[in-house]
């Protein structure tokens, strides 16, 4: 009796040693609260810009945010030794769901298309859309290779990188979403830099890349061109493309100019986008909303919020014990920023027009859930302590 008395005493301490040690190993005061507050102010002005046109929408809205923040809770409060093990089956089941939106006889009921695109696969109360998702997973994979340094070392590692990373791209394009799919370039530059990548190579890519991108333009899709077209019109003060294919980016300027330095408030913004008929001024458009509302002071509301989010993405990654935490991090960060800056840039009319979504802040429950998730994420790298994100421990 004493003998099992004393194995059962043995096998409690056992676990209160276990349950100590997942304890130590993680901590609650770090860095990756920047980006959760960020994306929760980010998530508020959209819910509040999209309300300026269109409150049921942005009731919806809300209710996106509620469950993308109970996801983001549930995934962020999983064991994460897993992660790295099974990055590459998490990417090539998201790469699968990208597959089955090009299946051509898949039901509208499963995969509804919109405006000739098929980008998403109907879950009832909401429609998911897959590209919102590969990119955290392409992130995760892609931090899983190049955590060891030889990977990246080599120029056949860097292209082996590129290949990879061309698939996803591929098939977003052929959905097609192009503007999608060419976010995926600059972030991966910056994985590559974090990596230790050899600038060397980096920069003969890059200017591989210069030189071959203006020998595209031919094999770009009609609506395509027109965009470019567009651009080059307004930068040179060409306004015969305003009430044609510059529609909606000279709408857009327009409005965000109305709004001044502090905005026009509610009612006037609403009635100023109302009759500007601004195009899709709830989800691509969101940033001259803002803008219009409440001015410049809230356009750079907004860009401090998303500094915020990748200076804090960044310093979870500076800070991160392992270099697979690292590049999740830094992945993470760039990839948000860089949509931003895309969006913002669209609107004030220094991009060509895409159909790039403001993270956090455009209409879309795919899109909210899946950054939130995103930033469980970046909690999950911050909380490990010592180990940073080191999975293998």
């Amino acid at each position: 009796m004493s003998i099992l008395v004393s194995n059962s005493l043995a096998r409690g301490l056992r676990r209160e040693r276990a349950v100590d040690t997942r304890t130590a190993d993680r901590q609650w005061l770090h860095w990756a609260w920047l980006p959760v507050l960020a994306g929760l102010g980010l998530s508020l002005l959209g819910i509040a810009a999209i309300g300026t046109t269109e409150p049921v929408l942005a009731q919806r809205q809300f209710g996106f945010l509620i469950v993308g923040m109970l996801a983001a809770a549930f995934v962020g409060a999983q064991q994460w030794r897993w992660m790295r093990r099974w990055a590459w089956l998490l990417f090539a089941v998201n790469l699968a769901f990208l597959v089955l939106l090009l299946i051509p006889f898949v039901p509208d009921s499963i995969v509804r298309p919109r405006n000739g695109a098929r980008r998403w696969i109907n879950l009832g109360a909401l429609d998911f859309q897959p590209s919102e998702l590969i990119k955290l997973t392409w992130v995760v994979a892609m931090a899983a290779w190049m955590r060891t340094t030889a990977h990246v070392k080599r120029f056949s590692g860097i292209i082996a990188t590129m290949v990879v990373t061309l698939v996803p791209v591929g098939l977003i394009i052929l959905q097609p979403d192009l503007d999608s799919a060419l976010l995926f370039a600059p972030v991966l530059l910056v994985m590559l830099l974090a990596a230790g990548a050899r600038i060397k190579y980096l920069l003969i890519i890059a200017c591989i890349a210069v030189v071959l991108a203006p020998c595209s333009y031919p094999v770009l899709k009609k609506h395509q061109r027109d965009r470019i077209d567009t651009l080059i019109a307004q930068i040179v003060g060409d306004t015969r493309l305003n009430n044609g294919n510059g529609f909606q980016s000279s709408r857009a300027v327009t409005l965000a100019a109305a709004g001044g330095i502090v905005g026009s408030g509610k009612s006037e913004s609403g009635a100023l986008i109302h009759y500007n008929r601004l195009p899709e001024e709830h989800t691509d458009m969101i940033f001259a909303v803002i803008v219009c509302r409440w001015g410049l002071l809230g356009g750079l509301a907004l860009w401090a919020l998303a500094a915020i989010y990748a200076f804090g993405a960044f310093m979870v990654g500076v800070r991160a014990g392992t270099m697979f935490g690292r590049l999740v991090a830094v992945g993470i960060g760039a990839m948000v920023f860089l949509q931003l800056m895309v969006n913002t840039g669209m609107t004030i009319g220094v991009l060509p027009v895409s159909g790039m979504t403001l993270p956090f802040v455009s209409y879309g429950g795919s899109s909210l859930v899946c950054l939130w998730i995103t930033t469980s994420v970046l909690f999950a790298v911050a909380s490990r302590r010592s180990r940073g994100f080191d999975l293998d421990a």
